[in-house]
């Protein structure tokens, strides 16, 4: 394989040690389903160590098209009849963005998402951070996508080095000890030597001379010196003593502490019965006053609700102004959109409620030119909509704000979902089954499903072409 090297400022170097895969592509199909196939982009993008979801994201996102690479397959597709070249250039600017280091132009980086959802590259060369441009779109997919971080070897190596320092402190141990029991047992032999020289001065001062006179003397040195190091020996090992007092006191205290212990476990276990006891009757209690209150609701004030249920198409009884005007007295602060979910959940109302009125606070005083306002304020709609099911609760906003504005602004309703769909705010999923439960209910003549249904119609054409090939 024809290998590069990686960067355009670095091609005419000879030397340089950074390479990848020259790209290979191969258009498949025709018509409306045709789509270029980067062949080896698994290759490239492992030579650049980054996802090659990241790489295919980011083609399909520069050239207004789809794209999508399969994890099980290695398959990298975008939408259309596109020319090697031109995607190679869209790479170079890949590697520019999110490769290289903006110090020193090594590839050598690693993406690193800070706690406040910023991305930046840390370069292994020189250390600098590069500060990655978060308008760019394939940041968002890069936040909601992040890159699993290697840790395992380095967890690995840190256990070996301190393994080994515990090694080489417990051998400074044994040495020190055995230098102490090597002291002790010289300063005995000196000893016990001294002592023989003068049992022998005192026998050759007496004139017994003959060797079988003195044997017996070094003999018994020999074993005194034996028993002196076996003395030692049972020494250390006897430094502690263990002992269990058994008076008559001693054992009355231990008794009085086994049985002070058990009564303190029955009373805790007493105090706990009795509050899940009381935690069962007062849900009891409030179980049956919420039964006694709708069982007093009349018939037509039930009609009237589920009306309104179904025209604001969520469970909703509407907008609390309360809500609107505290979330649009945050937005005015400046605050960034990191602190926003926070803000959110201290607020009283159910998550549609709440939802609803952030949607209106950020639209607040527009008359047209909805998707323009979106764009500037998309980030706070992506803080929002990160916990599950905040999609549907932001889709029913949508569609509440929208059907009480007249028919030239609702026209706007695709351009907006389009725009959400874009920046990877709202999925295909979501938006499919809000659009099928609204036409399946009573207000599917409303001009939100009117002017919604193109791009609903766009996005099943595309999928149902994905699925055909």
């Amino acid at each position: 394989m024809a290998l590069q090297n990686i960067g355009a400022s670095n091609s005419d170097d000879a030397f340089y040690r950074y390479k990848m895969p020259r790209m290979m592509t191969k258009i498949e199909g025709r018509g409306n389903g045709i789509k270029t196939n980067v062949v080896n982009m698994v290759e490239i993008a492992k030579a650049l160590a980054r996802p090659p979801a990241y790489t295919t994201k980011y083609f399909g996102n520069e050239l207004g098209a789809q794209s999508k690479f399969d994890e099980k397959t290695g398959t990298s597709l975008v939408n259309g009849a596109h020319e090697t070249a031109k995607l190679a250039g869209l790479l170079e600017n890949f590697i520019k963005k999110y490769v290289q280091c903006y110090g020193c132009g090594n590839p050598e980086t690693e993406i690193v998402i800070t706690k406040t959802q910023m991305i930046t590259l840390k370069c292994a060369a020189c250390g600098f951070l590069s500060d990655v441009d978060m308008r760019d779109k394939l940041t968002t997919f890069i936040l909601k996508n992040p890159l699993e971080q290697k840790k395992g070897s380095k967890d690995k190596k840190a256990m070996r080095r301190a393994e080994k320092e515990r090694m080489k402190e417990g051998e400074a141990a044994d040495e020190e000890m055995k230098k102490t029991n090597k002291k002790d047992v010289g300063k005995k032999k000196a000893s016990s030597a001294v002592s023989k020289d003068s049992s022998k001065s005192t026998s050759k001062k007496k004139g017994n001379g003959s060797d079988e006179d003195r044997s017996p003397t070094r003999s018994q040195a020999d074993d005194n010196d034996q028993a002196t190091a076996d003395d030692d020996e049972e020494d250390d090992d006897d430094d502690i003593q263990w002992q269990t007092d058994t008076s008559l006191e001693a054992a009355k205290q231990r008794i009085q502490e086994q049985l002070s212990a058990v009564t303190a476990d029955m009373v805790m276990l007493s105090a706990t019965e009795e509050a899940a006891e009381k935690a069962a009757a007062e849900k009891a209690e409030k179980t049956a006053a919420e039964k006694a209150k709708s069982a007093k609701k009349s018939p037509e004030r039930e009609i009237k609700i589920k009306a309104s249920e179904i025209e604001n198409g969520n469970k909703s009884n509407g907008i609390e102004q309360g809500l609107v005007n505290e979330i649009s007295g945050f937005l005015k602060k400046g605050t960034p959109p990191s602190q926003l979910k926070p803000f959110l959940d201290s607020l009283s109302g159910t998550p549609q409620e709440v939802m609803t009125a952030l949607f209106a606070a950020l639209l607040d005083g527009v008359e047209k030119g909805f998707s323009k306002e979106v764009t500037k304020k998309k980030n706070y709609l992506v803080a929002a909509t990160q916990d599950e099911g905040t999609q549907m609760c932001l889709l029913y906003a949508i569609e509440s704000f929208f059907s009480k504005l007249g028919p030239d602004t609702v026209k706007e309703v695709a351009l907006v979902l389009k725009l959400l769909y874009d920046n990877d705010v709202l999925e295909e999923e979501f938006i499919l089954e809000w659009f099928q439960k609204g036409m399946n209910g009573s207000s599917k003549n409303t001009s939100v499903w009117k002017y919604a249904q193109p791009f609903i119609e766009w996005l099943e054409n595309a999928e149902s072409e994905s699925e055909d090939e």
